[in-house]
C-alpha cells in the first residue's frame, strides 16, 4: 500500500520542479530587460527613457540661444534732448494804411522779397489830388505871409520917423506871425498828403517770405481789414523755442554762464532727419510751474529753408564729449532692484551676471562708467532665459549670424550639455 503511495507522489513533484523551471527564467528576463532600460535612461549620450527621464535631465541642460554684442570704444557725445517749435524772428501782416482800389499785385504767393520791395499798390489818384490842393494853400498862404511881412518893414520905417502909431506896427506884427503859423500848417498838410500818396505803394517791411494774397486786385481795401493782404514771414534766420526739464538745467546754465557756444541741432518729428544746425540764443528767466520746464531759444541761419513757422521738431543741444567711453547697445542695459546688469559671455560660453554703472544715453548706445571693459561680449537677446553661471548658444554675434558647434544637432536632446559639476 506505502509502495502504490509513492509511485503517486513521484510525478507530482516532477511536474512541480517543471513549472517551477520556465517561470524562474522569465522573472529573470524581465529583471535584465528593466536593469537595460535603466540604463539606458542614465546613459550620457543624451537620450533618456520614458521611465526615468528626470533624473538624466537633473544631470545635463539646455544651452540658451542668444545674441552677443562686443563692447566698443569712442568719443561719446552728450546731448540733451527737447521739444520745440520754430518760431519766426519776424512776422509782419502787411495791411493798408489808407483806403482805395487795390490796382496791382506785385508778389507771388511763397515768394522770397527784400525789405522795401513793392508788394502792392492802391489807386494814387486821389491822394495825387490832396496833395495838390494843400500845396495850392500853400503857395497862397506863403504870398500873404511875404506881404504880410513887407508892411511891417514900412510900418516899422514910419515909427521911427514918428509918421504911425506904435499900436500899428504892433498889429502889422501879429498878422505877420499869424501867417507864419498859416505856412507852417501848410507844410505839414502838404507832408501829410505826400505820407498818404506814399502809403499808396505797399512795400515789405522785412525780409522774407511772402504767404498766400489775402485779396485778389479790383478789390476795395480798408484800414480795418483784418486779414491784411498777405503775411510776410523772416525765415532767415529763424529760431526755435524748446523746453528742457528743471533737473537738466544747470550743466546749460554753467557753460551759458562761461561763454561757450552751445550747439543745438533740430530734427524732424521723427527725430531721425537733420534739418538744422545752430546756436543757443537765450534762457528764459523763470521755470513754468505746471510743467517742470524751462524754455530756451536757439537760432538758425536756415540757408536751406528747411524749417518753417510753428514747425514741431525735436531739438538736441551738444553739452560735452566724453573721450574714449565703452560703449553697449541699450538692449543689453538689463535691471533689477539693485540696479543695472549685464550678462557678460566668457570663454567658456558661460553667462556672467555684472553689476555696472550706466551713463549718458543716446539713440540705441549706452555709456557704461564702471565694471566693463572694451571687447567684452555682452548678451544683447536672450536674456531672459538666463542666470549666473548659464551655458549659451552663440546664434549671432555683432549682428552677424554665427554657425552651429559641431557637437550641437538639431534635435532637442542632443542641444542638453553635462552641467560642470563645479557649478
Amino acid at each position: 500500500m506505502s509502495e502504490n503511495k509513492h509511485h503517486q507522489s513521484t510525478p507530482l513533484a516532477g511536474r512541480r520542479r517543471a513549472y517551477i523551471l520556465p517561470g524562474s527564467l522569465i522573472v529573470l528576463a524581465i529583471t535584465a530587460v528593466g536593469f537595460y532600460f535603466q540604463q539606458s535612461s542614465a546613459a550620457p549620450d543624451g537620450k533618456f527613457g520614458a521611465a526615468d527621464g528626470k533624473r538624466g535631465r537633473e544631470n545635463y541642460e539646455v544651452p540658451a540661444a542668444v545674441a552677443i554684442e562686443t563692447a566698443g570704444k569712442a568719443d561719446f557725445p552728450v546731448y540733451l534732448n527737447g521739444l520745440g517749435t520754430v518760431t519766426a524772428l519776424r512776422t509782419v501782416t502787411l495791411r493798408p494804411r489808407v483806403d482805395g482800389e487795390l490796382v496791382r499785385v506785385a508778389f507771388s504767393e511763397g515768394q522770397m522779397v527784400k525789405e522795401g520791395e513793392l508788394l502792392a499798390e492802391i489807386d494814387p489818384r486821389p491822394f495825387q489830388i490832396q496833395l495838390q490842393q494843400v500845396e495850392g494853400q500853400l503857395l497862397r498862404d506863403q504870398a500873404l505871409l511875404q506881404n504880410a511881412e513887407i508892411d511891417h518893414d514900412r510900418y516899422q520905417k514910419l515909427l521911427a520917423q514918428d509918421s504911425i502909431s506904435a499900436q500899428q506896427t504892433v498889429t502889422q506884427q501879429a498878422q505877420v506871425k499869424q501867417y507864419q503859423g498859416t505856412v507852417e500848417m501848410d507844410k505839414a498838410q502838404v507832408n501829410n498828403a505826400k505820407l498818404h500818396l506814399g502809403y499808396a505803394r505797399l512795400t515789405s517791411p522785412i525780409p522774407g517770405r511772402a504767404g498766400l494774397r489775402q485779396i485778389d486786385q479790383g478789390n476795395i481795401v480798408h484800414t480795418n481789414d483784418t486779414n491784411g493782404l498777405v503775411v510776410i514771414t523772416q525765415l532767415q534766420p529763424i529760431s526755435v523755442v524748446f523746453t528742457l526739464p528743471e533737473d537738466k538745467v544747470q550743466p546749460v546754465i554753467q557753460r551759458w554762464r562761461s561763454n561757450q557756444s552751445v550747439t543745438v541741432v533740430a530734427y524732424d518729428r521723427a527725430g531721425k532727419i537733420k534739418l538744422a544746425e545752430g546756436k543757443l540764443l537765450a534762457i528764459d528767466n523763470q521755470i513754468d510751474p505746471t510743467t517742470g520746464t524751462l524754455k530756451l531759444k536757439a537760432q538758425f541761419d536756415n540757408n536751406e529753408s528747411t524749417l518753417f513757422a510753428n514747425q514741431f521738431v525735436n531739438v538736441k543741444m551738444h553739452l560735452e564729449t566724453l573721450p574714449d567711453a565703452t560703449l553697449v547697445s541699450s538692449a543689453a542695459i538689463q535691471h533689477d532692484g539693485e540696479g543695472a546688469f549685464v550678462y557678460v559671455i566668457n570663454q567658456e560660453k558661460k553667462a556672467q551676471l555684472r553689476r555696472i554703472t550706466v551713463g549718458p544715453i543716446e539713440a540705441d548706445k549706452v555709456v557704461v562708467l564702471t565694471n566693463l571693459a572694451a571687447n567684452e561680449t555682452v548678451v544683447v537677446e536672450g536674456t531672459d532665459r538666463l542666470h549666473e553661471g548659464s551655458l549659451v548658444d552663440i546664434a549671432q554675434k555683432d549682428g552677424q549670424t554665427v554657425a552651429a558647434s559641431p557637437d550641437t544637432s538639431t534635435k532637442p536632446e542632443a542641444r542638453f550639455r553635462k552641467r560642470d559639476r563645479r557649478s
